[in-house]
């Protein structure tokens, strides 16, 4: 959507001012995050003064950069996230996030288009994430998720070589008040299938497959076996990465409506590539 100026001013105060619903906060959000241009030129400084006739927009094609729709109908949309961005907001983010920039996306087909989390992932781990488009298909599947889903598969590099190249990790996990989970006898069970599928002389390519989905699941059972996820410094690794090396690559479930099997998937990340030494691993189908 486009705005034509009427007078001289600084940018800040025209989107609070001539646009609905539209906060100071918001508004210098949308300028960090470069969302905003004038005369086709992105616009982050909120003092920019703005000349009679100027042509401003909010640039929602933008938005589009750290997600790719994998699927989209009526009911959901399915996105594939980047490593680094949030799911959902949080007390210190409201704008930079998955939800939000996916919201920004269904609204600007329609205004009155609404999305609703049905999982997450971590803010480190890239690749699947579903969206219900109402809170009915929220609730469907959200009331019986064990039921519909059949597998949540990832990708991870590990440090090392694992002796057992294949297994399954079972234990108690539990969050302290810092956020840092850990493995205790009296917390909630947590179950990891895993296997490599290629191994050089410093990292292990893995499939792994949740059968429970607890926060920092994958990251946590990594660290308990000696082989954290690399560039996870949360949970052990030592060396230091642009990314964490874990990316959700399948989701597969039961549609609750159709009863129908649906099979998203989003393709390994190159950078895993370059770090296994293995240019071929993106033509791969592992699962």
């Amino acid at each position: 959507m486009e705005y034509k100026t009427l007078k001289e001013e600084k940018i800040l105060d025209y989107l609070v001012n001539n646009i609905n619903d539209m906060t100071k906060k918001k508004a210098k959000n949308l300028l960090k995050y470069k969302e905003i241009s004038v005369n086709q030129k992105t616009i982050t400084n909120a003092n920019y003064m703005l000349k009679k006739g100027d042509m401003i927009a909010i640039v929602k094609n933008r938005l589009k950069n750290d997600f790719e729709i994998i699927y989209e109908d009526h009911n959901i949309i399915v996105v594939n996230k980047k490593a680094g961005l949030l799911t959902i907001s949080t007390e210190k983010e409201k704008i930079n996030t998955l939800y939000h920039k996916v919201s920004q996306y269904v609204k600007s087909k329609n205004k009155n288009n609404n999305i609703f989390i049905i999982h997450r992932l971590d803010r480190d781990t890239s690749g699947v994430v579903m969206f219900a488009k109402s809170e009915k298909i929220k609730k469907l599947y959200q009331n019986n998720w064990n039921n519909f889903v059949i597998g949540r598969y990832y990708v991870a590099i590990v440090e090392g070589v694992l002796e057992k190249k294949r297994g399954i990790i079972n234990s108690k996990l539990k969050e302290n008040k810092e956020g840092y989970v850990y493995c205790s006898k009296d917390g909630k069970e947590a179950i990891t299938e895993y296997e490599v599928i290629k191994e050089n002389k410093l990292y292990s390519l893995l499939k792994i497959n949740i059968k429970t989905g607890r926060k920092n699941q994958i990251r946590v059972h990594m660290k308990s076996i000696n082989h954290p996820i690399v560039g996870d410094k949360k949970y052990g690794s030592k060396k230091k990465e642009k990314r964490l090396y874990l990316h959700a690559s399948i989701l597969e479930l039961k549609n609750p409506i159709t009863g129908k099997i649906e099979k998203y998937s989003s393709k390994i990340p190159e950078q895993f590539n370059i770090k296994i030494n293995d240019k071929s691993l993106i033509k791969y189908v592992i699962f």
